[in-house]
């Protein structure tokens, strides 16, 4: 069988020409060959989490943040390697609800702390374009898989980026949706007011599918958008003649390399080729963001992460003298340093003396990022930036300098501030054969607006009929 999209098997499935099995058998197949070079799975499942058999009888993986009831998540954390959810997350419900069935749990940063999948407690996931390079993070796994072909979607989750960073890496798509759109019901928490769980695959019009399996309206998530759903899917064939796009100058200025810039000077063209109006714009308070969203997002992760002492569930260190002692070895033991690092950041801006000088003021930068987008969109139906300033980069390249790190996410957690849908398409590969990654914004609720200008650059466009090398 050739590589085949999920709308692919969809239409075989319903003219019978596939049976289910024949896909499962096909992606289990290629996962035997090829996931010991990737190591996306932190654990494939023997046999797949299904519910019903239907026309969506198309296999997934999830990635290991996701509460799947009676099946372990770790959150790829030592300090929760033995938790198995009592629970279902809405999104598993409706996934099983269609007739997915669940083949398994993707790697991931540790509590979705990273941009390069290397802090798993477990093993480091491999970019199937090259597996000396990082998948990027958080969603490594989940991208990786995809992008190898062992199975035509996933799902993943996006507090900084950590959807739209991978897709970028591994050259498919991924969709952060508007804040509230999806469901964080069972969905271990990082930052709570940044987090969302979004799809990974291989074209847009997939990722639309996708979409309007796991969205809607959940009364068990207090942050969830209870509206009337659009039809995802239905402007992709529209014409973009006329549409405004908008590129902010601060996300093409310094720091980028020069195969993304080309990259994404080459996609303004396209644009342009198919009628849209693109111009420059700016956004001044956009180089506040990564500072603003540092702040933020490790506070609440202080918060959020308080709960794992060792008392009712996770890791407890064993022969602990007393309750303190207990406290400091089950944290100490069961988190990574890229936690411990973020807990402490987190801690520090939220101590007594400090709280104003850090934590508010960068939530006071996110209402300037807010109001500046609002503005922005009022003038443009999308705007454009590399999702980006760098490709892939290699294992072990960045992971002795935080900052440089952090720098990766500089164009992504400005959506996750402002609450806006933002998806990353292939646009390109640099020198050493790597994918780059084109990133769309839009306002709120406006994923229709996306997947729209993107599929319209992807007919226009062969990088997403690519495969890696490393898995033909």
């Amino acid at each position: 069988m050739s590589i085949r999209t999920a709308i692919d098997w969809h239409q075989l499935l319903s003219s019978k020409e596939v049976q289910p099995a024949d896909i499962l058998s096909y992606y289990a197949e290629r996962s035997e060959r090829l996931e010991p070079a990737i190591q996306g799975y932190l654990q494939r499942f023997e046999t797949p989490v299904q519910q019903t058999t239907s026309n969506w009888s198309i296999p997934i993986a999830i990635k290991d943040n996701i509460c799947v009831k009676d099946h372990p998540t770790t959150c790829a954390s030592r300090i929760l390697e033995n938790f198995i959810p009592p629970y279902q997350a809405t999104v598993i419900q409706k996934l099983l609800d269609a007739g997915l069935p669940i083949v398994g749990k993707s790697n991931l940063d540790e509590f979705g702390m990273g941009s390069s999948n290397e802090n798993s407690a477990f093993h480091k996931t491999h970019n199937p374009w090259n597996l000396e390079h990082v998948p990027g993070g958080s969603s490594g796994g989940s991208a990786a898989l995809v992008a190898a072909n062992l199975v035509p979607w996933s799902l993943g989750t996006d507090t900084g980026g950590s959807i739209r960073l991978p897709a970028a890496f591994c050259g498919v798509v991924g969709l952060k949706p508007t804040y509230g759109l999806v469901s964080r019901y069972g969905l271990i928490a990082y930052a709570s007011s940044l987090d969302q769980i979004g799809p990974i695959t291989r074209t847009v019009a997939d990722n639309a599918a996708l979409l309007s399996l796991i969205a809607g309206h959940d009364p068990q998530d207090s942050t969830s958008a209870n509206i009337s759903l659009p039809d995802f899917s239905a402007r992709l064939h529209q014409p973009i003649k006329g549409m405004k796009i908008g590129v902010p100058k601060e996300m093409l200025g310094d720091g980028i390399a020069a195969d993304v810039r080309q990259a994404v000077e080459k996609a303004v063209q396209v644009y342009t080729e198919l009628g849209a109006l693109v111009e420059e714009v700016s956004l001044p308070v956009l180089p506040h963001s990564l500072a603003a969203y540092y702040l933020i997002a490790t506070s609440e992760a202080s918060s959020n992460l308080a709960r794992y002492d060792g008392v009712r569930y996770g890791y407890r260190a064993p022969n602990a003298k007393n309750l303190r002692e207990m406290y400091q070895r089950s944290r100490s033991e069961g988190f990574g340093p890229e936690v411990k690092l973020r807990i402490l950041l987190g801690t520090y801006a939220l101590s007594a003396g400090y709280y104003d000088a850090y934590y508010k003021k960068a939530q006071q930068v996110r209402t300037l990022l807010i109001q500046a987008f609002n503005q922005a969109f009022e003038s443009y139906d999308a705007l454009l930036a590399p999702t980006s300033p760098v490709s892939a980069f290699k294992m072990g390249e960045k992971t002795s300098d935080p900052l440089q790190m952090y720098l990766t996410d500089i164009l992504t957690v400005a959506a996750n501030l402002t609450g806006i849908p933002a998806l990353s398409v292939p646009c390109g590969f640099d020198t050493q054969g790597l994918p780059i990654g084109l990133q769309l914004m839009a306002k709120p609720l406006s994923e229709p607006v996306l997947y729209q200008l993107a599929h319209a650059y992807e007919q226009a466009t062969d990088w997403h009929l690519r495969l890696p090398p490393e898995v033909n």
